[in-house]
């Protein structure tokens, strides 16, 4: 899919469908196709796969050919399949406009065209179009590590709520959610990285750009800003540790009273068993054996056994 917006007086405005790219400051392609990206090759940018996306090579993720910088990103996002994942984005950014290419759907690609009026760099130009997506998206960043935090704060409450060792699937719902908290947290970290790395290259080429010592202040606070959460995600992983440890803590300790109570059972029916197996010898020098009362006798001793262990385990607080 195509995306193509161009600018007016709010801020930007899609065009239609049928209108020509060229007219666009900003075009976003979602999983394009070979049309679409024939469109864009024609206008001289060479839109890449998601293989040459998906490269690890510093050289294939930001450079500069023809005139126009290369940039490639890694973010969190929706699939087709409408799961969480990491995928590449690449920003083509010229003198004219702003290409993005994505195959997943960042939430900040959606809700950036209606603010970006509002952004700190404006959308004036592709370079502050392209300042402005990024503002949007560690906004966005940001609010996730908000949300991984109150995520966190629900899983210390389950794991030290007193209800835990009443209903062991708190604790199980707990574990989940923070391993779920961890994989959050590193596609985040991996997005603030690349970002960096992306932001950067790009203010090693404001010297050739017309608005070089403006834009400079504003890569010069988003590096900051990232830097910031960097920090943020540092502190949530030692949370994110202390979760699974307490979270570990707490199931051993319910497993302790389950293992507790039945060596307790057991050795409740350990005096009884134990008379009882004398009895069932049934060797002949055994008097008992022709006792009237030596049923009800030997009831009565198992009875005694198992009161007498029962008050000894008491007395020593082991119940």
């Amino acid at each position: 899919m195509l995306f193509a917006y161009s600018r007016d007086h709010s801020g930007l405005k899609r065009l239609a469908a049928d209108a020509p790219p060229k007219e666009a400051i900003w075009i976003d392609l979602l999983r394009p196709s070979i049309e679409e990206s024939a469109e864009i090759d024609a206008l001289g940018l060479m839109v890449p796969s998601l293989a040459e996306m998906e490269e690890i090579e510093i050289s294939n993720r930001l450079y500069r050919e023809e005139g126009a910088d290369y940039m490639t990103v890694v973010l969190p996002g929706l699939s087709e399949t409408q799961t969480q994942i990491s995928g590449p984005v690449t920003f083509i950014l010229t003198q004219t406009r702003l290409v993005t290419v994505r195959h997943h759907a960042p939430r900040p690609f959606e809700t950036y065209p209606d603010r970006a009026d509002k952004a700190t760099a404006g959308c004036t130009t592709p370079e502050r179009v392209f300042l402005g997506l990024i503002e949007d998206i560690v906004a966005r960043l940001a609010d996730l590590l908000e949300g991984s935090g109150r995520a966190l704060d629900d899983v210390m409450r389950a794991a030290f709520g007193g209800t835990a060792t009443q209903d062991p699937s708190v604790l199980q719902t707990a574990l989940e959610t923070t391993g779920r908290q961890g994989e959050l947290l590193g596609r985040v970290r991996l997005s603030l990285l690349t970002l960096e790395r992306a932001l950067s290259f790009f203010g090693q080429t404001l010297a050739t750009r017309t608005e070089g010592d403006a834009l400079g202040a504003l890569v010069k606070g988003q590096t900051a800003d990232m830097q910031a959460l960097e920090v943020h995600v540092d502190f949530l992983s030692s949370r994110i540790s202390l979760a699974v440890d307490a979270t570990l803590g707490m199931i051993n300790l319910a497993q302790n009273v389950t293992v507790r109570i039945v060596s307790v059972v057991a050795a409740l029916f350990l005096p009884p068993t134990l008379i009882a197996s004398m009895y069932g010898m049934n060797f002949t020098g055994m008097p008992e054996l022709q006792w009237h009362y030596g049923y009800a006798y030997a009831l009565v001793l198992m009875l005694a056994s198992a009161v007498g262990t029962y008050l000894f385990f008491k007395r020593k607080r082991w119940l």
